[in-house]
């Protein structure tokens, strides 16, 4: 896979460079006649050399850093499309596909087998089997927060409001971490203590959440995901992650300033809120898609036992 990246890496700061320095090429090359505007051509050989930064990049771990994968396959999947409609409606010339064989083409296959590795990877890393998946419950009573407390016994004091968390890298999560800045007073104002569950190790998600306001919030670090199994939240499905309006939010979260960051933990874990109290699920909130934006506030003030443990 590595070679693979390499490979396109290379591929692609030659291509980016040249058409950077001789936009005409292609076209000289085809019998097409040149742009008038020769500097917007540029600009596509600019993003194509910069996505051969990306590829190099990745090519040092290909199975952590899938999502630069994930795009670059997706540019080579629409490319070749939007040729196709250019074509029937008559504005791009057919000499024109030749250039998507080396462009797109050729790499589909290696950056499918790429992807599909990757996916195995993460789902046998966080891979639980049925039998040993825990009854909610349970793993309320058992979970023990960073600081060595368990969660039954905190929702013994007063009722949770338990918000898992996407991986930390991810723009959702970090919008996730914004909105609960904003919200964190109206929550402990009914009572509830809020309780963070992430995939990383103790302690590394303590930088990010002092860049978003949350220090002094109860973590608890569940790397293995088996509390997010025993809360019924499971892998997210290509639609729920990467549909348009992933796409769409994500575009504006970034705007806003959530950023994406590196990947750390299972970057198809789905997220969830809810409300526990007693050792039970009084109120539960799973997500249908990554990019859904729910009201903390407004979860944490159902009031108890109003949703049994399997609302969703």
């Amino acid at each position: 896979m590595s070679r693979w990246l390499i490979a396109a890496g290379v591929y692609n700061l030659a291509w980016g460079g040249l058409t950077v320095l001789y936009p005409a090429w292609l076209f000289d090359a085809t019998g097409m006649p040149e742009p008038g505007y020769p500097f917007i051509w540029q600009c596509v050989g600019m993003i194509v050399g910069v996505y051969g930064v990306g590829y190099l990049a990745a090519a040092r771990d290909p199975i952590r850093h899938w999502p630069i994968v994930l795009v670059g396959f997706l540019g080579k999947v629409f490319g070749p499309l939007g040729y196709a409609s250019g074509v029937v409606r008559g504005d791009v010339p057919v000499e024109f596909g030749w250039t998507l064989l080396t462009n797109d083409l050729v790499w589909w296959v290696p950056f499918g087998m790429m992807l599909y590795a990757a996916f195995r990877h993460h789902s046998g890393a966080g891979a639980i089997a049925d039998a040993d998946v825990q009854s909610a419950e349970h793993a309320i009573a058992g979970a023990r927060t960073e600081s060595g407390d368990t969660l039954g016994d905190l929702s013994a004091s007063s009722p949770l409001l338990v918000v898992f968390l996407r991986h930390a890298g991810c723009t959702f999560c970090r919008e996730a971490l914004g909105d609960l800045r904003q919200q964190r007073a109206r929550i402990e104002a009914e009572d509830k203590r809020l309780v963070l569950v992430h995939q990383g190790e103790p302690g590394s998600l303590d930088a990010l959440l002092s860049r978003y306001g949350l220090d002094g919030v109860t973590l608890v670090s569940d790397p293995g995901v088996s509390l997010y199994r025993a809360f019924e939240l499971g892998r997210g499905r290509l639609g729920q992650l990467f549909g348009p309006q992933e796409f769409v939010r994500g575009i504006g979260a970034t705007i806003r300033g959530h950023v994406i960051g590196g990947l750390s933990g299972d970057g198809f874990q789905m997220p969830g809120v809810f409300v526990v109290s007693n050792g039970t699920i009084v109120s539960a909130h799973r997500h249908r898609a990554a990019s859904e934006r729910p009201d903390y506030a407004g979860i944490a003030c159902a009031l108890p036992g109003a949703a049994g443990p399997g609302a969703a």
